[in-house]
């Protein structure tokens, strides 16, 4: 894929010239390994690529490996759960996607009364409906021309934003290395009535922040997120530098566990105050002299 190599932001990327003493720089297959091994993921992290010109869709077409398209008009939760479930690269069109609100976060549905209609449940009245759709992270009507989603591991592309669907403690750890990364706290959520995973991913490329939403009706219904799992979301820029602090961290107390440091993930769940869950090492039986 024929892709302008822009120079590299010291704010994100410490090693501007080209070193990788971590290895963060080497491949994206190393970056979701780390995540995986290190916080136990359920499913591997989702690698977003907005694609805004014919040239970019037909330069993947071409030379992409392998991807597959919706055999019928889908969610955009849907392409995930290909994604994240079954470890494959998604091509989407305008054509296979089937959902009116991501439609619209993606530009490629007018405000009008169909979009209304959609949120009038979450609404007190019309007026109401129309400003929580126009409020919505948007991309420019008409701009996009296609979306792909893979594995981060399987990356086509520098991804957009990186979607993670994980528990609780695995996005307390995911976004604190976040905010220590960006040297940014604290994190403020940005939650929406429905358009979790799609408008989540849209406000993580055009805000160029990290995000954690609740799964939406749409996304638990039809994208199979679990009652238990939330949305992480951060911007494919930043991607890196979460990983090289999670390293960091790995490497200071050998353990990537926050609440237990030095512990592997997610560290003993045992409050640091209790007197009788205590363990010592044993060192084993005296010798003989």
């Amino acid at each position: 894929m024929t892709c302008e190599k822009k120079p590299k932001d010291p704010a994100v990327d410490p090693n501007p010239d080209g070193s990788d003493p971590d290895g963060m720089d080497s491949g994206w297959p190393e970056v979701q390994r780390l995540f995986w091994d290190q916080l136990r993921l359920y499913h591997f992290p989702v690698a977003v690529k907005f694609l805004f010109s014919e040239r970019e869709v037909e330069d993947f077409r071409r030379e992409a490996p392998g991807y597959y398209r919706p055999a019928k008009p889908m969610t955009f939760c849907q392409w995930e759960v290909a994604a994240r479930m079954k470890g494959q690269t998604v091509l989407g069109l305008k054509e296979d996607l089937g959902c009116l609100n991501s439609r619209f976060v993606l530009g490629w549905e007018p405000m009008g009364e169909r979009v209304l209609k959609g949120h009038l449940k979450f609404a007190r009245d019309k007026a109401q409906a129309e400003r929580f759709a126009l409020s919505k992270p948007r991309l420019p009507e008409g701009a996009l021309r296609a979306v792909v989603v893979s594995p981060l591991a399987a990356a086509f592309f520098d991804p957009d934003s990186v979607h993670f669907f994980c528990d609780n403690i695995q996005a307390y750890h995911l976004l604190a290395d976040w905010m220590t990364a960006m040297d940014t706290h604290p994190l403020r959520a940005s939650v929406l009535v429905n358009s979790s995973a799609c408008a989540g991913n849209v406000l993580a490329y055009l805000e160029k922040t990290a995000n954690m939403l609740p799964s939406c009706g749409g996304s638990y219904n039809a994208g199979k997120t679990e009652r238990g799992e939330v949305n992480v979301i951060i911007p494919g820029g930043q991607i890196r530098a979460v990983a090289r602090r999670l390293a960091e961290r790995i490497e200071e107390h050998g353990g990537p566990s926050l609440t237990r440091p030095g512990d592997p993930f997610p560290g003993a769940d045992v409050c640091k105050n209790c007197p009788l869950m205590v363990f010592k090492k044993d060192p084993g039986p005296e010798r003989a002299d």
